[in-house]
């Protein structure tokens, strides 16, 4: 019997994390073979594996602790993969030598797909000396462009989609360069951007003070606080980022304050993390916990949920020792310090079936009272295991004991370190968990509220037909089965019905308790006045947040900013009837374009086809504007020629041309067509038609196979209680939300961090 709640669970489960042999059949026959597989795998840090691989599987059995997916995914294949799901690489030189250096070591270590994360604010400014170059430096930005370009060429090798954290300094001098960078559309898209603000920033803001923007001791500039403050408010509250880290809080906070410096992120932000340190993720499902949901004795299980964070840390440090890692420089981190990362999921859903409102002063309390019991826990089970098999090695008893969380900490905690040391030197953090959270049964994802109680999905068959499917949050689905069509209680809340400063309540309330830091997006609506958006940042400055991501939503969220509201001209064509018909303009080329190129292998053809798709920025959208089709089989290049220039002169006519995509489809070959990844297409130009659909799919121009413009009411998703998000470039879907810091599919769980 299937231990899948939904049919979406099961399909993520299936896609992303089920072991399968190379020609696709599957090697795991079930969830349950999946979670003894990373069991059995994690038990092989053990002295004595099979005392403790039942233990193991028990925790991860019905979902209950959920490890990030790359330990689902990679544990037990036997396959060269890391476990670790992000890091912040090395302090980047102000050489040129040591810049590309850096470059090498990030490549290799999104080629195993880790995210990345760099601080910037270590190379010298825009037009300062190069000292026996005669010449002016070209400042952090430029070498920025080229990780962009790094990481373009690494997901265009087929690896999964790249992710990296930048990082600069408030004082550096190209910090305004920086804050700016997004807004333009082609501009470091492969980057999310924040700004480490500090306490005498945010001093010098609140006083109205000047600011000095200084590297290597020199100041190059002064400016006012309150400005460069508001530069930074006014780029988050029109495209959402750069995102605000409060680096001097996450320094004075960290455990490890006496051996290292932080200044970068993982790419999501939950991890602050020192040169070369890794992200070990996995969460406890709270929703897995409650006993008597919705009724008058419903409550989290916390002598379950002790018990379960003792076993999951044992299995999170596991993970450090069989692991493998991209740079050897990031295995010595991992091992000298052993950092984890536990963190929750579903508490959303968890709120709603002990009856309290998300947001209210009770869900704050409580969250705060269910973290302290599983950081508690934690560090008790961190003290056991370092009686049992060590302290980190770089464990100093007098320094960790008054640093950071240990201040929080009663004293049976501090005296169990006293007595035998630590094994892990931070233990908690709050990470994304969208897909794994799909893969759990649809739970809330981390500590971010619902998002949508319920809304349909759309299935592509095999045999092409679609059919549609409910998929239900966690608790809402618990409601049904217990209480039918009975309405939803007045406390269930979701991300659009919640004031900003509720969402930063209770991720201040989560954060007292998380030794690291939380991935979460603070959702605001786009009327919000600005001033009241700047409030939203200070009071997470003031509440003890550790940083701040926003999501206002807007149409130029990664678009252009200004948008000519100039009508296109039209010329009056005579018709013949006499009539007069209007056809527009074709749209000017302006001088750089942002596209993607495909390689298409047409199994009747010794050279691949190339197609490239450039788009244009037009009315606020994003459409198609041209497109190149090249090959070295010169069979082709006549016919290849003319369809490039005609299906170019139709794209930049704009409007709806999502016919072509039809017309391409509809062609037949008479000499027969091909089988291409399973599914026959019954000619060349139908491929090449295919190609554009799915580019046109990826830049939500349309809304997925076979359907038309975002704005045809026959390609509407039902979001109920929400507005259907923008579709997800992998499936094609309306519903993508900010989720954490990221772009997230409800449908399929592609995220841009993910």
């Amino acid at each position: 019997m299937s231990r899948f709640a939904a049919p979406i669970a099961e399909q993520i489960w299936d896609m992303k994390y089920r072991l399968k042999a190379q020609d696709g059949s599957a090697l795991d026959g079930s969830v349950e073979d999946t979670w003894r597989r990373i069991a059995r795998a994690l038990a092989e840090g053990e002295a004595k594996p099979s005392d403790w691989e039942g233990t193991f599987y028990a925790a991860l059995e019905d979902f209950k602790f959920l490890p990030a997916g790359r330990i689902v995914a990679g544990a037990g294949t036997d396959r060269s993969v890391t476990l670790f799901n992000c890091f912040v690489m090395g302090t980047i030189p102000d050489s040129m030598g040591g810049i590309f250096e850096m470059l090498k070591e990030a490549a290799l270590t999104m080629q195993q797909g880790g995210g990345i994360g760099y601080d910037f604010s270590t190379i010298r400014p825009k037009g300062a000396d190069v000292k026996g170059a005669a010449a002016d430096a070209s400042g952090p930005l430029s070498f920025m462009d080229v990780w962009d370009a790094m990481c373009r060429t690494i997901m265009s090798a087929g690896a999964r989609r790249g992710a990296m954290m930048a990082t600069m300094r408030c004082d550096h001098p190209d910090i305004e360069d920086f804050i700016a960078a997004k807004s333009d559309p082609a501009r470091l898209r492969n980057f999310n951007v924040s700004v480490l603000v500090t306490d005498g920033f945010m001093e010098a803001v609140k006083t109205k003070k000047s600011w000095d923007l200084i590297f290597d001791g020199k100041v190059y500039s002064t400016v006012d606080a309150q400005d460069l403050w508001n530069r930074i408010m006014s780029a988050t509250y029109e495209y959402a980022e750069p995102g605000v880290i409060f680096i001097d809080r996450i320094n004075a906070m960290n455990n490890l304050a006496y051996c290292e410096t932080i200044a970068a992120t993982n790419p999501c932000g939950e991890q602050p993390l020192p040169p070369y340190g890794a992200c070990l993720l996995g969460s406890i499902n709270l929703a897995r916990l409650v006993d008597d949901p919705f009724g008058d004795a419903a409550q989290i299980d916390e002598t379950a949920l002790g018990e379960l964070v003792t076993t999951a840390v044992r299995m999170m440090d596991n993970v450090v020792d069989v692991s493998k890692f991209p740079l050897e420089a990031q295995a010595r981190e991992a091992e000298a310090k052993r950092r984890i990362g536990l963190g929750v999921t579903g508490l959303a859903d968890t709120l709603m079936m002990v009856g309290v409102r998300y947001g209210s002063e009770e869900a704050a309390r409580l969250t705060g009272q269910w973290l302290k019991a599983i950081a508690r826990a934690a560090y008790l089970a961190s003290a056991k295991l370092a009686a049992e098999k060590g302290a980190f090695p770089l464990f100093d008893a007098d320094a960790f004991l008054s640093s950071g969380a240990m201040l929080k900490m009663d004293e049976d905690v501090r005296a169990a370190i006293r007595e035998s040391g630590i094994r892990n030197a931070l233990l908690t953090s709050i990470a994304p968990t969208g897909t794994i959270s799909l893969y759990a049964g649809n739970v809330s994802s981390g500590i971010e509220p619902v998002f949508a109680y319920a809304y349909t999905r759309k299935v592509l068959q095999k045999d092409g037909s679609r059919t549609e499917e409910e998929v239900v949050d966690f608790a809402v689905a618990k409601w049904r089965e217990m209480y039918g069509d009975k309405p939803l209680p007045d406390h269930f809340v979701n991300a659009q019905t919640l004031a900003p400063s509720e969402h930063v309540t209770m991720q201040a309330a989560a954060q007292e308790w998380v030794d690291s830091s939380i991935s979460k997006t603070i959702n605001v609506p786009e009327d919000i006045g600005f001033e009241a958006f700047k409030d939203v940042y200070m009071q997470a400055y003031e509440t003890g947040c550790k940083g701040c991501t926003t999501y206002r939503p807007n149409a130029v969220t990664g678009s252009v900013l200004a948008v000519s509201e100039v009508a296109e001209e039209t010329v009056p064509v005579q018709a013949p009837s006499g009539e007069v018909v209007y056809i527009a303009e074709p749209l000017s080329r302006p001088a750089a374009l942002e596209g993607q190129t495909y390689k298409l292998k047409w199994p009747m053809s010794e050279h691949a086809i190339y197609i490239t798709v450039n788009d244009a920025i037009h009315g606020g959208r994003r459409q198609p504007f041209e497109v190149f089709i090249n090959s070295k089989n010169m069979e082709h290049f006549a016919w290849t020629v003319a369809l490039t220039r005609m299906i170019s002169a139709v794209f930049r006519r704009g409007g709806d041309v999502s016919f072509v995509v039809e017309e391409l489809k509809a062609v037949f070959d008479p000499r027969g067509g091909a089988w291409v990844q399973g599914k026959y297409v019954p000619s060349i130009l139908a491929a090449i038609g295919g190609v554009i659909e799915r580019h046109m799919i990826s830049i939500g121009f349309i809304e997925g196979e076979g359907m038309g413009l975002k704005s045809d009411p026959q390609a509407e998703v039902v979001n109920l209680g929400n507005t259907p998000g923008p579709a997800c470039p992998n499936c094609g879907q309306l519903g993508m939300q900010m989720i954490e810091g990221c772009m997230t599919c409800p449908n399929c769980g592609h995220s841009k961090c993910g």
